[in-house]
């Protein structure tokens, strides 16, 4: 049985998988930001899974003391995660700017998995072979603007998306290779068009079922046949190539600097 945290938890592809996942065994970590529907998934979960081990914590992905408080409280509820999937997404055709200053875009979409994750670094060191999945998007661009990040020159709600996507594979690339030499695995994916609430927000309706969806992030989280691989992109559950900007590492390194200020963390690898 391995524990499998999961963000955006409460509907869509999430909640799916967590409910796969649950099914298969394992305990599950649901996130969600509202009690009564992160309740209600537990519950239905739990109820379809045959077992208890389901439980949910509770984060506003768009503000950092949040998700502070929300990884402090699994550090101190479990002594390992085994994988942590960072799937809670939104799209904001309206630029949106938080309380912090920052685009809700890609502070949801990107700063706050980037900022969660290496909160629970240490969590996820201590197993055996633990696994972080980005869920990422064939909508990424193909081009960063550093300095339009928060829409400081202009707003385009898929580009925002687009470039929230790319950083996840940016991010999930540098991660990898941070962490060769340790148990944990670094993966990214997209995960199809599937008929969610964040589909039908940006591009109206359509879209396979969330059982579709779920397939490539229930392969990436769980299969045996990723032990010992890291670093890649899936598309229907095979490995795929991303945008080819997203390999170059000179962009990873920038996007990962830039990101550790906006996050106010500090560099863990840093020798």
């Amino acid at each position: 049985m391995k524990t499998i945290l999961i963000t955006g938890a409460t509907d869509g592809i999430g909640k799916q998988t967590a409910l796969e996942l649950a099914s298969m065994g394992h305990q599950i970590l649901l996130h969600g930001r509202n009690s009564d529907r992160a309740e209600r998934a537990r519950d239905e979960i739990s109820h379809h899974a045959g077992h208890q081990q389901v439980s949910y914590y509770l984060a506003d992905l768009s503000d950092f003391k949040s998700i502070r408080q929300m990884a402090e409280q699994v550090r101190q509820d479990h002594d390992k995660i085994d994988v942590l999937l960072n799937n809670a997404g939104v799209l904001n055709m309206d630029k949106v700017i938080l309380p912090n200053g920052l685009e809700e875009t890609f502070m949801v979409n990107h700063l706050a998995h980037f900022s969660l994750t290496l909160q629970l670094l240490p969590l996820l060191k201590k197993s055996q072979e633990s696994r972080i999945v980005n869920v990422s998007s064939q909508a990424q661009v193909g081009t960063i603007d550093f300095d339009n990040l928060n829409g400081e020159k202009y707003y385009d709600g898929y580009n925002a998306y687009g470039v929230s996507k790319l950083a996840n594979c940016l991010f999930t690339y540098k991660l990898s290779s941070a962490l060769k030499d340790t148990p944990v695995s670094v993966h990214a994916l997209h995960p199809g068009v599937i008929a969610t609430k964040l589909l039908h927000a940006g591009w109206g309706g359509g879209g396979a079922p969330v059982e579709s969806g779920a397939k490539t992030t229930v392969y990436a989280c769980v299969s045996e046949d990723l032990a010992g691989k890291t670093g890649l992109y899936f598309v229907n559950a095979r490995p795929q190539r991303s945008a080819a900007i997203s390999y170059d590492v000179r962009v990873q390194d920038r996007l990962w600097q830039e990101s550790l200020e906006y996050a106010s963390l500090d560099d863990p690898f840093r020798k």
